[in-house]
């Protein structure tokens, strides 16, 4: 079965980089190696994508200038605010920045896009390929609207769409966990149970302690 994401990936210049280091046979059967026939797979959001997609607070998303050269920047907002419109379709409010719009002119010249998104807790890591359409808020201000985040503080300029191409689930080999502020409040609820219950426990202990040494000077 064809792996969409391998697919466009697997340039020329990649399959030779796989050939000179022992991985080209490895990759062969998904990455069109052996033919453009046959089933497609990694091509449409599912529902393991979009629940992924859905928690996210944040991503990376690379574009290139019209000199070749690739910019990264991340992107981030309230979880939940890249928007799984359809299997094929992402969404997003774009934001108020700094106002370089190097992602926003980049992409006017060439729409093609990389997205990073990354769970550091878990170790999870979605690569996504796309073409991504900014559409001024003038433009078409009830979907700006649509995709803009309740009780955000930002002003949203822009709506970006992005057409996803394909995406690859990455190895979590080398991911450091890192942990949001939310992820570990959760994570110390347990544990701060557990603090109070000893600090309880130490009292009680104190005040039956207390109770022995006065019962004992009393019998003195």
């Amino acid at each position: 079965m064809r792996h969409k994401w391998l697919e466009i990936a697997s340039t020329p210049s990649v399959k030779a980089a796989r050939e000179r280091y022992g991985s080209a046979a490895q990759y062969a059967r998904l990455d069109g190696t052996l033919g453009g026939t046959g089933p497609v797979r990694n091509d449409r959001l599912g529902q393991a994508e979009s629940d992924f997609i859905s928690g996210r607070d944040g991503f990376y998303l690379a574009s290139v200038s019209e000199a070749g050269w690739p910019y990264v920047q991340y992107r981030g907002g309230p979880a939940g605010f890249l928007r799984v419109l359809d299997d094929r379709t992402l969404g997003f409010a774009d934001f108020r920045g700094n106002r370089q719009y190097v992602t926003t002119g980049n992409v006017a010249a060439n729409d093609q896009v990389s997205l990073f998104l990354m769970d550091y807790a878990h170790q999870r890591r979605l690569k996504i390929f796309g073409h991504l359409r900014m559409i001024d808020a003038s433009a078409d201000p009830e979907l700006v609207a649509t995709l803009a985040v309740p009780d955000y503080a930002a002003r949203s300029e822009r709506a970006a769409l992005i057409r996803v191409e394909a995406f690859d689930w990455n190895c979590p080999q080398h991911i450091t966990p890192r942990f949001t502020q939310e992820e570990l409040e959760g994570a110390l609820i347990p544990v701060r149970a557990e603090i109070e219950s000893l600090r309880a426990e130490n009292q009680r202990l104190r005040h039956r302690l207390g109770h022995d040494i006065r019962a004992a000077r009393q019998d003195e």
